[in-house]
This record gives structure tokens, C-alpha cells and sequence, in this order.
């Protein structure tokens, strides 16, 4: 079992599809896609009855090229990894990382599925699944994407723990485009397990985390913050950036809701408490500014 975040920034424990099931998903998209062909290079051979030989052929290859090639990477494009047949069975294409796959992905699975597929009978891709650890073909293999199950029990999802409202506004400038995708599964995963952790195993392991990401963003730790709480946080941020690409703008679906998510610039930052003055009492939810608030994480003792 594999545990992966979508796209949309919604955490999801899902499980890597196996053979049959991927099977069944490729013979319903292959049957749609045939049906269609067939339909169109019907219309077209009544359509074209008086071209020559040669013109009917170049029209029959356009044809099978544009729906048998160019229709599942369309599709899977647009629907961001759902072909009809996937859709049927609970399936979707994702990244190794688990985030929505784009054109380049589609393109190299549809151009290496020619020869999985449509030309061996599928032999090729049936033996690279078996062989696969995680059921991948080679189209996933050179695509760097996995096929996964998204009908999961809802009682087998991770708690992914959110971040501390007070720290967003802190990680919305970093540039994390440098940050590779085995680096965000591994913190995904540390999140949600570390209350299984060691409390000075886990601590260790948020440190190592923490300064992999601070090293790729550029911007060191916060001095101030824990490793988990910086982990959390900056995770949450580039969930929110996956989401706003993928549905252009608007808040993430699925995501918390805690605070801007863009730079915050010194004239909007939030204001610091003022100073108790005498007779005044002091608000209860007023924190300094040194100390950071309360959240759960706790150095090792």
C-alpha cells in the first residue's frame, strides 16, 4: 500500500491498481475507442468515396492516429488522469507523488501504450505489470506515474495533521519548485505516522526533513518554529499551489483553511500584540511574539 496526496489537495492513503483491474479499465477504453473508429471510418469512407486510393489511406491512418493515439491522451489530460474505462473502475493516473499528471505524462504513456498495447495485443504491458512491484508498465515507468485505486475505505486514511494558522503566512513566498517529488512523499508520510514515532526518533527524523526542504527552498528553518510544524505547513503550501493550478485560483478543495496562502507583504503582515498598559488586561489569546503558540509538537524531553 502506498500512501499519496492528490492534486487537489486532498490527503489520501490509496492503493496502487493491480493487473486485473487495470486489464478491465484498458479493455473498456479500448472498446469505446474502437466503436468510435469504427463509426468515423464508416462516415468517412461514404464521405470520400470519390477520392482516390491513396487519399482514402492517408485519411484511414489520420484517422486511426487522431482516436486510437491521440484520444486517450486527451483524455487523460483533460480529466487529469481518468480515462472512461478508469472512471468505471475506480481508477486514476497519478504522479509518483501523487499529484495530478499533465500533457507530458499523457503523451509519453499513449505513445509507449502503441506498442504495450495496441500492437502486442497488450502482451508487453501485462508482463512489466507482473514484474512491477507496483503494478506499473513501462508507460508509467518512463512517464513517472502509477495507476491508483481512489475507491478506498474511508477508515483507511491518514490523519495528515494541519498547520498551525499563525506559521502560513510564513511559507507562502518559498519557492518550492525545487523541492523533488520523493521528497514531498516522505514528508506526507512522516506527518502522518509520527505520532506512531519515537518522540526523539520522530524529532530527529522532522529535523532531517525540515533542512532537505529548507536547503531545496533556499530559506532556513525558522528559528522559532519546530521541524513538524515548518514540515506541515510548507506541505499544506504546495498543496494549495498544486490546487490553484489545477483548477485555476480559488481556494483548495479539500484543504484547510487557515489563512493567505500568497506573499504576505510587511504593510498586511499581522501587527504584533500591543504592550499591556496599566489597568488594562492583557487578551487571553494574545501571544508574544518570541514564543510561538502551543501546537502539539513537542521537543524530545
Amino acid at each position: 500500500m502506498s500512501e499519496l496526496v492528490t492534486g487537489e489537495a486532498v490527503a489520501l492513503e490509496v492503493r496502487p491498481a493491480r493487473l486485473p483491474s487495470r486489464a478491465l479499465a484498458v479493455l473498456l477504453d479500448l472498446v469505446v475507442a474502437v466503436a468510435v473508429y469504427v463509426a468515423v471510418t464508416v462516415a468517412l469512407v461514404a464521405a470520400t468515396s470519390s477520392l482516390d486510393t491513396a487519399a482514402q489511406t492517408a485519411l484511414s491512418i489520420a484517422v486511426f492516429v487522431l482516436l486510437l493515439v491521440g484520444g486517450p491522451i486527451a483524455v487523460e489530460t483533460l480529466s487529469h488522469g481518468r480515462s472512461l474505462g478508469k472512471m468505471a473502475c475506480g481508477l486514476r493516473v497519478v504522479r509518483d507523488d501523487g499529484g495530478p499528471i499533465r500533457f507530458r505524462h499523457a503523451l509519453v504513456r499513449g505513445l509507449l501504450g502503441v506498442v504495450e498495447i495496441l500492437l502486442t495485443f497488450g502482451v508487453v504491458a501485462c508482463i512489466a505489470s507482473l514484474v512491477s512491484a507496483r503494478g506499473r508498465r513501462l508507460g508509467d515507468v518512463f512517464a513517472g506515474t502509477l495507476v491508483v485505486r481512489e475507491r478506498v475505505p474511508a477508515a483507511s486514511a491518514g490523519f495528515l495533521p494541519p498547520p498551525p494558522p499563525w506559521l502560513a503566512h510564513r511559507v507562502s513566498g518559498l519557492d518550492l519548485s525545487a523541492v523533488p517529488d520523493d521528497l514531498w512523499l516522505a514528508v506526507r508520510q512522516y506527518l502522518t505516522r509520527m505520532g506512531q514515532l519515537d518522540r526523539g526518533v520522530g524529532w530527529g527524523m522532522a529535523e532531517r526533513l525540515a533542512a532537505d526542504v529548507a536547503a531545496r527552498t533556499g530559506a532556513p528553518v525558522p528559528t522559532d518554529v519546530p521541524p513538524a510544524p515548518y514540515l506541515a505547513a510548507v506541505l499544506h503550501e504546495r498543496q494549495a499551489r498544486e490546487a490553484r493550478r489545477a483548477f485555476g485560483g480559488g481556494s483548495p478543495a479539500g484543504g484547510w483553511s487557515v489563512g493567505p496562502t500568497s506573499p504576505v507583504s510587511p504593510s498586511s503582515a499581522p501587527a504584533p500584540p500591543e504592550s499591556p498598559t496599566a489597568g488594562s488586561t492583557r487578551p487571553t489569546d494574545a501571544v508574544p511574539p518570541s514564543v510561538p503558540p502551543a501546537t502539539g509538537f513537542v521537543p524530545p524531553a
